[in-house]
């Protein structure tokens, strides 16, 4: 049979239980405004009753409540909606970082078009435009060295600053990195606390909390999966490699990479392995560093390195007032001062590579001539070469702008002599140079002997950059020109002996004793009109299609990241909510929760006294 003290035990446990309600409502209360806390409810039970079935038993009618008892402090928490925010937040992470920077990559562009690179070459153009019909006039040739040297600071400007936003975005890089070792340590850490409170039988609902908030703000830097086969080890992933597992945590670094300037890549501690993120910050940074950033400055430099051998070009085949010839508007930095461009590239101290921006064929050709032959052209694409094919009906400008749009890392055109000019652009690849041109092969004769560049045809004419002397597999007399020293963009200058002397600005084809004595203009002129000729700046014809081409794709990229940044931002506004009526605290429900807990712990109290006044008569009054 029960114990008379029965009651009090019974009472007792209801105090306890309710006192536990109470103490889990005030800290939901408390922790209301925490960011990542999700309410927990107390699931109470009935305590184990008498009897058990069992041979053993008392003979006693069984099952006899023994009043309740917490059985487990449960977080209200949904997990498949978690995920979804991880994702979503993964995502935010990525268009964030892209919408940020490219903004000051726009910022950069869109500045007053009178003080932009696209305004200052303007005025550059008219002043050779003005010069081309005053050639004798001093003040003239002054404002062409004038305007050409506020055209150089503001190129140069535009370099600094993009060049800034690339160095900006590289500490960013390491900086993230940082923040994701700092993450992953302390979700390592959190682990170990969990599977210690779990071997006790606790619900270390706090601590996990804790933890899902640094999994959601580890997803902003890195593309971030949960495994939980086992319930004993949580483990995280990042890009398919698990970068924790229980205690143990996988940490990143960062690396100096010389095929990139020095910029860093992202490996894991310890080896040589890059990581490959597929979201989040990291991605974005990454690709913003070294797509975005470093494509931003190619184009700046493209036109920069086209800008000084397309004038140059020009100027230094005219004469000026004073019959100088042969003098370039620009000064022109070669990569290697080797006449070759002969380069030692693995620094073993011998020349193994050949460093080529430039060739020109020794043959005139004209556009609209059929070519009557028929090959196939190896040309040099981002990772291998793109071919070419040609057929006898073509006619050189048909085979011209098939070079210009193979997706070749090459542009072909007709210089002004009517010579076929192959130059280089910048390169895809972070391992290959710029402005470099790395293979020239032609399985059939318009290089060989129609446009008058290689010697033969097939592997064995070929021209390649992967050796020294390279230069010597061209038709002797082809005129080539040394790569430019990186980042034109950075150093292009006028001649100074131009400002020295303005009567060296070339403005006439012919020297004084031949045209009557001020000189034609025309020079001038054909510099003025390299505004608007199809000059080819990789694959843009002219230089005003090329300033309207690179505005309008940075703005098209910074309303991408806008809109996509908007949306994103919306989808996880809505999460969120859904997240805060399921895991947030609700006053009203906490309160209501309160004078539940508050009446039944009154209640129990009640109840114990009159079990005290029970046993009170059983013990001093029965028998009196």
């Amino acid at each position: 049979m029960q114990s008379t003290f029965t009651g009090i035990e019974i009472g007792k446990r209801s105090l306890i239980t309710h006192t536990q309600g109470l103490g889990t409502i005030g800290h939901n209360i408390s922790n209301a405004a925490v960011e990542g806390y999700s309410r927990q409810r107390v699931e109470m039970g009935p305590f184990p009753p008498l009897y058990f079935p069992a041979l053993n038993r008392e003979e006693t009618p069984g099952q006899i409540g023994q009043g309740v008892q917490v059985e487990r402090i449960e977080r209200i928490k949904d997990m498949i909606l978690e995920e979804r925010i991880v994702a979503e937040t993964n995502s935010k992470g990525f268009w964030e970082a892209r919408n940020d920077y490219i903004l000051m990559m726009e910022q950069v562009y869109n500045e007053p078009m009178e003080f932009s690179v696209r305004g200052f070459m303007d005025r550059f153009w008219e002043s050779w435009q003005e010069l081309s019909l005053h050639p004798a006039e001093m003040g003239s040739r002054k404002a062409v060295l004038e305007r050409g040297q506020s055209l150089m600071d503001k190129v140069h400007d535009t370099y600094a600053k993009l060049k800034g936003i690339r160095d900006m975005i590289e500490e960013d890089v390491q900086g993230s990195v940082k923040q994701v070792n700092d993450l992953l340590r302390n979700i390592a850490s959190l682990n170990e606390e969990i599977e210690k409170s779990k071997a006790l039988g606790d619900n270390p609902n706090d601590l996990l909390d804790r933890r899902d908030l640094l999994v959601q703000k580890l997803s902003v830097y890195a593309d971030v999966t949960i495994g939980q086969r086992d319930p004993d080890e949580f483990i995280v992933y990042i890009g398919g490699y698990h970068v924790v597992q229980g205690r143990h945590y996988e940490p990143l670094a960062v690396v100096q990479d010389p095929d990139n300037e020095g910029y860093s890549r992202v490996i894991w501690e310890g080896t040589d392995d890059d990581i490959f993120f597929r979201g989040g910050k990291l991605a974005a940074l990454l690709e913003l560093r070294d797509a975005d950033a470093r494509g931003e400055i190619q184009k700046l430099d493209l036109m920069t390195a086209n800008f000084i051998d397309l004038v140059n070009e020009i100027h230094n085949n005219g004469y000026g007032i004073n019959n100088e010839t042969g003098i370039n508007f620009f000064t022109y930095y070669p990569f290697i001062n080797n006449a070759q461009g002969n380069y030692d590239r693995n620094g073993d101290g011998v020349y193994d590579s050949s460093y080529i921006f430039r060739v020109n064929g020794t043959n005139k050709l004209t556009l609209k001539d059929q070519i009557g032959l028929r090959g196939t052209l190896a040309l040099p694409g981002p990772l291998d070469d793109v071919t070419v094919e040609y057929f006898p009906s073509d006619t050189v400008e048909d085979l011209i702008n098939r070079i210009n749009l193979s997706g070749g890392e090459i542009v072909a055109r007709l210089n002004i002599h009517g010579e076929l000019s192959l130059k280089a652009v910048p390169a895809a690849y972070t391992g290959n140079p710029d402005f470099v041109l790395r293979h020239i092969e032609d399985s059939g004769q318009f290089l060989a002997g129609y446009a008058g560049i290689l010697p033969q045809a097939g592997p064995v004419g070929s021209y390649d950059w992967g050796g020294s002397d390279a230069v010597d597999n061209l038709v002797p007399g082809a005129d080539y020109a040394v790569a430019p020293l990186s980042h034109p963009a950075a150093w292009i200058e006028i001649n100074q002996e131009l400002f020295k002397d303005p009567g060296s600005i070339a403005t006439s084809k012919l020297p004084l004793t031949e045209d009557g004595g001020q000189g034609d203009g025309a020079i001038a002129l054909a510099i003025a009109r390299l505004r608007t000729e199809p000059v080819m700046i990789g694959q843009i014809t002219t230089f005003d299609d090329f300033f309207a081409e690179v505005v309008a794709e940075i703005g098209l990229k910074g309303e991408q990241a806008e809109k996509a940044l908007d949306t994103e931002n919306l989808v996880l506004k809505e999460l969120n909510e859904i997240k805060e009526s399921i895991s947030g605290v609700n006053m009203d429900e906490e309160l209501a929760n309160m004078i539940k807990f508050q009446h039944g712990y009154a209640a129990a109290a009640r109840f114990v006294s009159e079990v005290d006044k029970m046993i009170d008569i059983i013990i001093n009054r029965m028998g009196v």
